[in-house]
């Protein structure tokens, strides 16, 4: 199943980069998009994965983490981490509902 969702696309809008890859980050809250990551595998070419295995990234982050420059295990930190802290970020503007 895929989510999608314009108010958590539009969110990303001026956001800080969630992915910080080291020696890549650009820290330029203008080029900043919603990045869809391939966590489930349900992406490729011209297909989005969810919008909710997605994060808030630089340009330069974005492109990084597209073009498959990082290994395995710098990609499943990098990425699991950003998710983790765009979620985070949504729950903080009001797009998520946390129940107790």
């Amino acid at each position: 199943m895929k989510i999608r969702s314009k108010k958590l696309k539009q969110s990303a809008k001026d956001q800080e980069c969630t992915l910080n890859i080291v020696d890549v980050c650009s820290y330029d809250n203008n080029t900043t998009v919603l990045c869809h990551i391939n966590v489930l595998k349900d992406k490729g070419f011209g297909v989005k994965g969810s919008d909710l295995s997605a994060a808030f990234g630089c340009s330069n982050c974005h492109e990084h983490i597209d073009s498959n420059r990082l290994s395995e295990l710098d990609m499943l930190f990098y990425t699991r981490r950003a998710i983790l802290r765009t979620i985070n970020k949504w729950i903080e503007m009001g797009l998520i509902d946390v129940v107790s």
